[in-house]
């Protein structure tokens, strides 16, 4: 393998890097989608595999937790093997495992399958922005994030869209079926038009693979179990919050490893002495736990009390996805020009303000017309959040830890999701109690239709009163974002250049 390179590429300088990322934002919005896609299929597989709502719940846990574990580790891979060859790899194990869900007959094959796909999902995604960092110049790096940060956006608002439409019209088999051919167009364009970038040679730390790995585990799996379990006992001795405070110690130990060791960390702790790259960490676990907040009690509302199917609950968020992807490009450009802070501040306010809104829309009776307001506005949100974030947290990363760089934030971003899923679990049955209607989740299921009447307006207010739990979540992105640092980058706010005259590129 090469040595270490002083720079991101040994490509030409004339090299446009937009088709590479491009073919790349195929594989990354595949398994985005599959963040989410499951959630509206859950109904489906638990009565198909004559299973129980404890035990279909692990496909969706499964997978996430086999996505969030490996990231730190999978970009330091990107790093030492090439983001091209681990995103290749990534994309293949990813492809034949979703197959392998669609054919699979028993529930538990169905999770060991999701296991895998997850581990697939994680070797992509860091592969992604690392590409980013590597082949697209700091000053001219907002275009790229912007059509990353829409991707990511898109993807989690599709996700129940297309899950809905696949459910209803193919069965739930579908929705991974589906990955196969896009996966295969995926690999073909990878093969063609990413670049093999410089790798770096090192000495690799498996006791930092180790820590890391365990300590991620405990915490996110003690997140996910701990409204299941009531937030005590497991069995024996093992109770949720041991596995999150042992996950904490175990993660404490990681840190103190990673400042102590003489060779080359698996996270270089110095990565964090950039302001910018740990305010844009912390930024964006607090856009996805906001986002996975808001979804869970919307489509309870949506379908429990108003009597919407999956799909048509789903596309009361597509003014969302629509206002995101007509401003991303606009934004993409801006990133590049103005203070990051002036963006992230529109996107923190204008969320919270939508959040808010909508929280006071929540209603057996409010037209849908006033419903896709806020949501619109939320899309203006989501457009000055993810690629502003994204932008600002990896700007300055040194490009031999590019691939480290970008496990950090995609495993900040995955466990934000995680913390908002749990969270809002145990804020909607609290909030339920409190109404009046303890144990009623299952009426938001939505597979019978609306709920009966008398019960309509408590759970409405029930989900209003959740919604509160964004609000603040955003309210905290606020002042958060006040603390970014001026960007440096050469050529802050200079001319267009060859290599990012396509859509989405800054200017």
């Amino acid at each position: 393998m090469a040595t270490r390179q002083p720079v991101s590429t040994d490509l030409p300088p004339t090299y446009n890097p937009w088709p590479a990322l491009w073919a790349m934002v195929i594989g990354f919005f595949m398994i985005l989608v599959d963040n989410t896609i499951v959630s509206v299929a859950t109904p489906a597989i638990r009565d198909d595999l004559g299973t129980d709502y404890n035990s279909v719940i692990w496909v969706t846990s499964a997978y996430l937790l086999a996505y969030a574990v490996p990231l730190l580790v999978t970009g330091r891979l990107g790093d030492r093997f090439g983001p091209k060859n681990m995103y290749l790899l990534g994309l293949t194990i990813f492809t034949l495992a979703s197959l392998w869900c669609g054919l699979t007959g028993s529930i538990e094959m169905l999770i060991v399958a999701r296991v895998v796909q997850g581990f697939g999902a994680a070797l992509i995604t860091p592969q992604t922005m690392a590409v980013i960092t590597r082949t697209f110049p700091a000053a001219k790096r907002g275009g790229a994030m912007a059509l990353w940060g829409a991707t990511a956006g898109v993807a989690t608002l599709v996700g129940p869209i297309l899950g809905g439409v696949l459910v209803d019209g193919l069965g739930w088999e579908w929705i991974f079926i589906v990955n196969v051919p896009v996966g295969i167009i995926g690999f073909i364009l990878a093969v063609r038009l990413v670049p093999v970038l410089p790798t770096h040679s090192h000495s690799f730390d498996w006791l930092g693979v180790a820590l890391s790995g365990i300590g991620v585990f405990l915490v996110v799996f003690g997140i996910q179990e701990g409204e299941k379990y009531d937030w005590g006992t497991i069995t024996g001795a093992i109770s949720v919050p041991l596995l999150i405070a042992g996950g904490v110690i175990v993660f404490g130990l990681f840190i103190w490893w990673q400042s102590r060791i003489k060779a080359e960390p698996l996270v270089p702790l110095g990565l964090f002495r950039d302001r910018n790259f740990s305010l844009g960490n912390a930024g964006i676990a607090l856009v996805s736990l906001a986002i996975t907040s808001m979804s869970l009690p919307f489509f309870f509302y949506a379908q429990g009390v108003r009597g919407w199917s999956p799909t048509e609950s789903a596309l009361l968020m597509a003014p969302m996805a629509v206002v995101l992807m007509a401003l991303s490009p606009l934004v993409g450009k801006l990133v590049d020009r103005t203070h990051p802070r002036n963006i992230t501040l529109v996107g923190f306010g204008t969320a919270a303000i939508a959040m808010f809104w909508l929280s006071q829309l929540i209603a057996p009776d409010t037209k849908v017309w006033m419903l896709c307001l806020p949501m619109a506005l939320f899309g203006i949100s989501n457009a000055c959040l993810w690629a502003p974030l994204s932008a600002t947290a990896t700007r300055n990363l040194p490009m031999a830890s590019a691939g480290s760089g970008a496990g950090v934030y995609n495993t900040t971003r995955q466990i934000g999701a995680v913390l908002g899923s749990a969270a809002i679990a145990a804020l909607i049955q609290a909030r339920l109690t409190a109404n009046g209607l303890a144990g009623a989740t299952e009426a938001g299921q939505g597979a019978s239709g609306p709920m009966p009447a008398p019960v309509q307006t408590a759970f409405s207010d029930a989900m209003s009163q959740t919604l509160y739990l964004p609000v603040v979540a955003f309210a905290v992105g606020i002042v958060l974002v006040l603390f970014l640092a001026k960007p440096t980058h050469a050529g802050h706010g200079g001319a267009r250049s060859a290599a990012t005259s396509e859509p989405f590129a800054a200017s």
